[in-house]
């Protein structure tokens, strides 16, 4: 039931992490209280953010019920243990008072710490998809896994491994808005699509302001790759470039830096600014007035 549960690869992770030097295997591993002082944290924890909420709610079940689902540790040294997996669990605990909690004890190195915590997490919480991606990204890094084999590990299709980790790609802003929730990974998806980091941000701050739905942006993101749209945004790439180099000449000619904005009907203004009555004065005499 256990396997079914956490997949595979969590299951076979943790079979291996029983096998010792000459093939000698140690025993089931079986649950034993700890003292909840003597575990550390996991330094391979994926999960960056806790809800308060949900953490309260968790603490008071544990305060009527009691640790019902076990957490994982692994043994340091006598008498300190560091936790696998189960951080809220443990913090809950604490919480609830417990001096102690159910736990069982596995023998693991750093590489099957950081896979077993990375799987379990992205399997058990409700981690954010940008957590995810992350935790996606490490299994294939530090864990030396190719997105075949972290599917399989993670009992997701190749595909769904991809978008994932596409998300990384996005500027800072928009995996922010994601994590935070403030747009889905639907909106996400979509704006992965458009290959300007500024137009990106520009379609994040339109989905925010006018609170968009996927679908919409979905058919915003269409629009702008429409050979239409390429073709308005070529002409007004090409007035930008005219534009830049006027207001460099003007610059230069004024002794300040002149400011132009422009349409693409040929439509705009010309801002000349100066910082005292000198200055003015200079400006007025080079227009001659």
């Amino acid at each position: 039931m256990k396997k079914s549960v956490l997949g595979r690869g969590l299951g076979a992770l943790l079979s291996d992490s029983n096998v010792v030097e000459e093939n000698q295997t140690l025993p089931q591993a079986s649950i034993n209280e700890i003292d909840v002082n003597a575990i550390e944290v996991n330094p391979y924890q994926p999960r960056t953010d806790f809800d308060e909420e949900a953490l309260q709610e968790l603490t008071e079940s544990i305060k009527t019920q009691g640790i019902i689902q076990p957490i994982t540790v692994r043994k340091l040294e006598e008498g300190r243990y560091q936790l696998i997996s189960g951080e809220r669990r443990l913090q809950a605990s604490k919480r609830a008072g417990l001096k102690t909690i159910p736990a069982y004890i596995r023998t693991a190195n750093d590489q099957q710490m950081l896979e077993m915590a990375l799987i379990e997490n992205i399997q058990r919480e409700n981690l954010n998809p940008i957590e995810i991606a992350l935790s996606y990204q490490r299994l294939i890094t530090e864990c030396n896994l190719k997105q075949e084999e972290l599917g399989e590990r993670v009992s997701k299709n190749r595909v769904t491994v991809t978008n994932y980790l596409r998300l990384l790609k996005l500027p800072p802003i928009i995996q922010a808005a994601l994590r935070d929730k403030q747009i889905s990974m639907g909106h996400a998806r979509a704006i992965i699509n458009v290959e300007n980091p500024d137009t990106q941000i520009a379609i994040l701050k339109k989905i925010l302001a006018e609170d968009l739905s996927v679908r919409a942006v979905e058919n915003l993101v269409r629009d702008l790759a429409s050979p239409k749209n390429k073709q308005k945004k070529t002409a007004e790439n090409s007035l930008s470039y005219e534009i830049k180099q006027l207001q460099q000449k003007l610059s230069s000619h004024f002794g300040t830096k002149i400011a132009i904005k422009a349409n693409n009907k040929n439509q705009g203004e010309i801002k000349i600014p100066f910082h005292s009555t000198e200055d003015l004065n200079r400006i007025l005499e080079l227009l001659q007035l």
